[in-house]
């Protein structure tokens, strides 16, 4: 593998648009689009709209799937999310590529972290610089760059843009599961580690919630006429906690327990929240069955207990298609003098539900930066260049076919 004159080409016109990449992750990074601020999620979707419009793609809003929501009194509400945006290019080119990111943020609307500044030390500082405003103008840096490439016409992309990933992806997961079953390879736009480090395994993730229902009383008068919802709801969360160190690589976290009611009654409702680690889908089985052997025994008598949730994020081993990719990107690394590495992580992301999907990819290859979803994130201006290069890089040896697209489809397929 070498740089060739038409990738030079390429990696010239994003080192010609530095000040650009930076600027306008900032300008977004400004606008506060928490996963459920539907008026700064619309603000940004129109703004990223506006960037794009000179990319010869197809621009489409696209309808995301309704969800629901589990309240404190046990009952269950529906919701909605805003569009994602999908960006279609050469959709009949032999080879296609699926990029994806998120354009919303872990802080809500009130929230005192509005604003992009520079450190003493150059790094910029805001909510969502790395995570990931910073990676989206990383991507569109590449594609835009890769359009001077000669031959882009075997190569067709589609970028999808999501505004929950931070929550889940309720919404977006049907979405992402069709572009991962027909594409070839997949680029997703995650901060790097804070030593520009890549993510290489992830475990799985689920999200679950045990509304336990029991009887109203007072609990003075009539004590033992009632049944004690908060009580079961803790027996159980020490049931789920206990089940931690059973399992190599299994966590159980549980999160809170909410409900009640005031000191003087028995608490008819309470819910139990917890999320759980898996390293592999025979550690996800295992895991739901000690769940679903839970909750089908009452914690105390006469209580009833439901289970909602399940598995958000399927786990995303390092399989054989996974492993050439990683040698592959690492190659491309070398030729730009950049030094990548990769290491397993027990975060989630998009890449995990791309790889159920049967798509390889590589899933943090946004800007290095670090505190992410904590009012000290930051991203380190340089590498919005360096990243953005290694992605147009990327683009152009699966175009001359020096990475190929195709086999490590092939080679993710035969280890489903």
């Amino acid at each position: 593998m070498q740089i060739r004159p038409e990738d030079q080409i390429v990696l010239d016109h994003v080192a010609a648009r530095r000040d650009d990449l930076i600027e306008r992750a900032v300008g977004w990074a400004n606008i506060n689009s928490g996963s459920r601020n539907a008026d700064g999620l619309d603000r940004v979707l129109t703004a990223l709209e506006q960037t794009v419009k000179h990319l010869p793609c197809t621009v489409e809003r696209v309808a995301t799937a309704s969800s629901s929501r589990i309240e404190d009194d046990g009952t269950e509400v529906p919701l909605g999310f805003a569009p994602a945006l999908q960006l279609t290019l050469r959709p009949e080119a032999p080879i296609q590529i699926v990029l994806t990111g998120h354009y919303d943020t872990v802080f809500d609307a009130d929230s005192p972290f509005r604003t992009v500044g520079t450190r003493e030390d150059g790094a910029l500082h805001g909510p969502g610089i790395a995570d990931m405003k910073g990676g989206i103008s990383v991507m569109l840096g590449a594609l835009e760059a890769f359009e001077q490439h000669t031959d882009k016409a075997r190569v067709g992309w589609t970028v999808l843009l999501s505004p929950d990933e931070e929550i889940g992806s309720p919404g977006s997961a049907p979405l992402l599961a069709e572009l991962g079953a027909r594409g070839h390879l997949g680029l997703t736009y995650e901060p790097s580690l804070p030593d520009g480090s890549l993510a290489g395994a992830r475990k799985g993730s689920g999200n679950f919630h045990i509304v336990v229902r029991g009887r109203s009383a007072h609990a003075g008068r009539a004590y033992h006429e009632g049944v004690n919802a908060m009580a079961g709801a803790a027996r159980l969360a020490t049931a789920l906690d206990d089940l931690n160190g059973q399992r190599e690589g299994v966590t159980v976290n549980v999160a809170r327990i909410s409900g009640g009611a005031p000191l003087n009654v028995v608490a008819d409702t309470a819910v139990v929240r917890f999320n759980v680690r898996v390293p592999d889908p025979d550690a996800a089985d295992w895991i739901l069955a000690q769940i679903q052997d839970l909750v089908s025994r009452p914690p105390i008598p006469g209580a009833t207990v439901e289970l909602h949730g399940g598995f958000t994020r399927p786990p995303k081993p390092m399989d054989a298609a996974q492993t050439e990719l990683f040698e592959a990107v690492r190659q491309a690394g070398e030729l730009l003098n950049q030094t990548l590495r990769w290491q397993p992580s027990g975060g989630v992301c998009e890449g995990n539900n791309l790889h159920a999907a049967g798509l390889p990819n590589i899933d943090t290859l946004g800007v290095i930066g670090g505190a992410i979803h904590s009012d000290q994130e930051y991203a380190w201006p340089d590498s919005f260049v360096a990243r953005a290069q290694l992605s147009a890089l990327i683009l152009c040896k699966v175009a001359s076919g020096e990475i190929d697209a195709l086999h490590l489809k092939q080679l993710r397929l035969q280890s489903r």
